[in-house]
């Protein structure tokens, strides 16, 4: 979180249901716009079975033991394949995108946008960019295909941007309104707005059925679970750190804990969200930030914004494993994982930089300058059926 933001102030019993199971469930989305986003419709209507247990609407889970199943290595979604491979950087001091070509580490394009870029988060359906301009209080689409930023739209405090899992909604994570704000996923028109017992929402992962998700608090070192469908906060607490300031959200590949990254506690909180306990907790470096899994769904990269260091956890040996130094120091930030899953790009938040790490040897290989501020960077396209939001979480 920039520093000007803070004086402003899950196991779940997924049947093998065949793919039919989306077109019986398909909420108030039309299927055609589900097939498309999935890019499966010839695929998708096979006969029926038993009804699954997920959220209505939401397409089943590729693999109950893996919920990043379908994140594997170019396994890219045609509707996305044919989009160039690009970064998105947010600069929020600049009030820029800056875009960066992955295969020569050159900035090819700065995109002026609104006040306080915070995130670029894919929609759910792979087709659009919203940039999320936070204290200009509007939206900017970006066309990945071609790279051109469409009119801003219109939404109050969006500080970082999620779907439900289903398609059906946006929710506006509006930090300084105190508010999840679920809007309408394609036309962003406001259907609910919740109010939270908390300060500063910022970043969310979904249970595997889709029928809840966690959020964290940063300004008040909080957690909050919220029933989707019902769109309503069902659990609280209060992080047992004194200053906690909880981060980056990610739920296991086995869905049974999510991970929440601490800046102020220095690692990750270990939940088990479906009884919602006290979290134990794993010390990572200074200044614990953002989660990002690998594409065999092996490990975790952790970034160090305190110390300029990422962190790899084993899901498997359940420990961490390594931690690669960025050399001459750096604040990696938030960013995400190549669609090949060989290098990790991190923005460099206090640097005025993007990093490009390799994700075998944990090797810098390159530093880009880019605009002020840069924070919640997108690599697009990725591997996935669909997005939740943030930076890039696909499913």
């Amino acid at each position: 979180m920039h520093p000007t933001r803070l004086a402003r102030a899950v196991r779940v019993l997924v049947t093998g249901a065949a793919l039919a199971v989306l077109a019986a469930l398909a909420g108030c989305s039309s299927q055609d716009h589900a097939d498309e986003a999935l890019g499966t419709k010839a695929a998708l209507r096979p006969q029926q079975h038993k009804k699954a247990l997920g959220l209505p609407g939401m397409p089943p889970v590729l693999d109950p033991a893996d919920l990043y199943a379908a994140d594997r290595p170019n396994q890219l979604s045609p509707v996305v394949r044919d989009f160039p491979s690009r970064v998105y950087v947010p600069n929020t001091n600049s009030n820029t995108v800056s875009v960066i070509d992955p295969k020569t580490y050159k900035v090819i394009e700065t995109i002026p946008v609104g006040i306080q870029p915070q995130h670029v988060v894919p929609s759910w359906d792979l087709k659009t960019l919203w940039v999320n301009n936070d204290r200009g209080n509007t939206l900017t689409p970006i066309d990945p295909r071609t790279g051109e930023a469409g009119d801003p739209v219109d939404v109050h405090d969006p500080y970082n941007l999620y779907f439900t899992p289903n398609g059906k909604y946006a929710i506006v994570m509006a930090s300084l309104d105190r508010q999840l704000v679920f809007r309408d996923a394609h036309t962003m028109k406001t259907v609910k707005a919740v109010p939270v017992g908390c300060y500063g929402v910022n970043h969310a992962d979904f249970s595997p059925d889709g029928r809840y998700f966690i959020v964290s608090c940063e300004f008040s070192g909080e957690l909050l679970k919220v029933d989707t469908e019902k769109m309503k906060v069902i659990g609280q607490q209060k992080l047992p750190f004194h200053g906690a300031m909880p981060q980056d959200v990610k739920i296991s590949p086995d869905g049974k804990k999510f991970y929440i990254a601490d800046m102020m506690a220095d690692g990750m909180w270990v939940l088990n969200g479906d009884t919602f306990a006290k979290p134990d907790f794993l010390p990572t470096g200074k200044g614990c930030h953002g989660l990002y899994i690998s594409r065999d769904s092996r490990e975790m990269y952790i970034s160090n914004r305190g110390e300029g260091s990422i962190s790899v956890f084993d899901f498997t040996r359940n420990k961490l494993t390594k931690k690669w130094h960025l050399p001459n120091g750096g604040s990696p930030d938030m960013g995400g994982v190549s669609a090949d899953g060989k290098v990790l790009w991190l923005s460099g938040r206090y640097n005025s930089e993007v990093y490009a790490i390799d994700t075998r040897t944990g090797t810098q290989l390159a530093r880009i300058k880019v605009g002020s501020g840069p924070h919640g960077l997108a690599v697009y396209p990725q591997p996935g059926r669909y997005s939740l939001g943030h930076t890039g979480i696909f499913r």
